[in-house]
Formats: C-alpha cells, structure tokens, sequence
C-alpha cells in the first residue's frame, strides 16, 4: 500500500511540477483541492485522458441519475442543464469548478 501511495505522490509532485495542476485551495478538511490546467493536454495528455474518462463518465452517470436533462436546439445542437443538486454533485466530484470563496467557506 505504501508503494501505491509513493507513487500517486510523486506522480502528483511530477504534474505540479510541470505546471499541470495547480493548488487551488484547501477544503475544510485540510485535504488540498487541485485543478488540472488547459496545458495539461500538451505536457501531460495521459493526465488529460484520464481527467476526460472520469468526466465523461460522471456526466453519464449524473444523466442515468436524473440530474442532468439535455435539451437540443433547432440545429441539433445540445444543450446541458444541471438540476441545484446535481450542480453540487458535480461540484464535489470534481467535473464543475468550483468557487473557492463560495463553495469552500473555510478556504
């Protein structure tokens, strides 16, 4: 286990490092919150693809779950709403920014 956790900090120093996630703030439990930056696609794109899983993947299950309702346009064109509670979850799972000042009160 040790080993795991060796890795996942040094993989996650190597990216702060490289400039592809940044500290964003602590959450009020002293657990550091990161943000993964638009560069990341350039410098660390297995970081990126693996980001855009997990996205993708928690915007399907926000869908199945009912938070999500898509709605198209006269051009077929999506367009995504979020109910308030499927906003904060979203938010907590990391796939929505999150307002430090709002979303984090103990920043």
């Amino acid at each position: 286990m040790e080993d795991y956790e060796d890795s996942d900090d040094a993989r996650m120093a190597h990216y702060l490092e490289i400039g592809a996630i940044e500290l964003a703030g602590v959450d009020e439990n002293g657990e550091m919150i990161f943000a993964i930056n638009e560069i990341a696609e350039e410098i660390a794109p297995e970081l990126w693809q693996a980001h855009m899983n997990y996205v993708d993947k928690n915007l399907i299950e926000l869908y199945e779950e009912g938070y999500i309702q898509v709605e198209y346009d006269e051009n077929l064109e999506a367009m995504i709403s979020l109910s308030k509670e499927g906003l904060q979850i979203a938010k907590e799972r990391g796939i929505l920014p999150i307002d430090m000042e709002l979303d984090i009160p103990n920043d």
